[in-house]
């Protein structure tokens, strides 16, 4: 689902912000998170997650967005990203950046995110092209 390009640049990365809804309410939430990426699904958590509103959302409710971006560049402007669209569930984890943040033990608790659908801009064709913006989706086979 990711090029190369995409995969170096979800690497170099370090914070997310994630995407929940809550089923009682229908109230969005977003939050930042950090994460990790192995190449098939993103982790995120933080502390206390199983308190925080995105885990008891998750719970209920098992799709997620989650938006990786930054300023390559502020002159010229240049931003760049990927939002992606996936499906959520509860796992423990050793060794996932949590662990390097604060080492306890039991592992801890992440979400982890299926993704299903991406869009990414300037990663790995400028985001302007012919007088566009340049945005590439991408859905899971």
């Amino acid at each position: 689902m990711f090029s190369e390009k995409e995969v170096k640049y979800l690497k170099s990365q370090r914070l997310a912000r994630i995407s929940t809804v809550s089923p009682e309410d229908l109230q969005p939430d977003v939050s930042p998170v950090g994460f990790d990426f192995d190449g098939e699904y993103f982790y995120v958590s933080g502390f206390n997650l199983p308190k925080t509103r995105k885990y008891k959302n998750v719970l209920k409710n098992n799709k997620v967005a989650l938006v990786i971006d930054d300023l390559e560049t502020i002159d010229p402007w240049a931003p760049r990203g990927i939002r992606i669209y996936g499906t959520a569930d509860i796992v423990s984890r050793q060794g996932g950046y949590m662990d390097r943040a604060h080492p306890s033990s039991p592992p801890p608790s992440y979400i982890r995110i299926k993704p299903l659908q991406k869009w990414s801009w300037a990663i790995d064709e400028p985001i302007f092209m012919n007088g566009k913006f340049n945005v590439k989706k991408t859905e899971a086979r």
